[in-house]
């Protein structure tokens, strides 16, 4: 199973400064923390629940694609360098992604 609500993210350092860092870091995680459709004036906001639903690993390369998507589309000063795949401490196959961004 897949965890996304606790997704972790990961700023790269770059050049730019500490303050767009921190704004842009807020900003992901409100976007990888909110459900697509519960925005009432931009329903395609944040991740679709959805796709957690399929096998394991084709939930987790549409998982990769939907934050490299939504990341596009509403942080463009920022990119996704990779996504891993941290196991959770219970036996049970708990995966909880890790976002590594890169600022650009």
């Amino acid at each position: 199973m897949l965890n996304i609500e606790n997704a972790v993210i990961e700023i790269l350092p770059g050049k730019t400064d500490d303050s767009t860092a921190a704004e842009v870091y807020r900003n992901l995680q409100v976007l990888y923390g909110t459900v697509a459709g519960e925005q009432a004036l931009d329903r395609d906001f944040g991740i679709d629940g959805s796709i957690i639903d399929g096998p394991q690993e084709n939930a987790q390369a549409l998982l990769v694609a939907e934050y490299v998507r939504k990341t596009e589309r509403y942080e463009p000063r920022a990119k996704v360098a990779r996504v891993d795949w941290t196991a959770g401490k219970a036996a049970d196959g708990n995966m909880t992604p890790k976002v590594v961004i890169e600022l650009v």
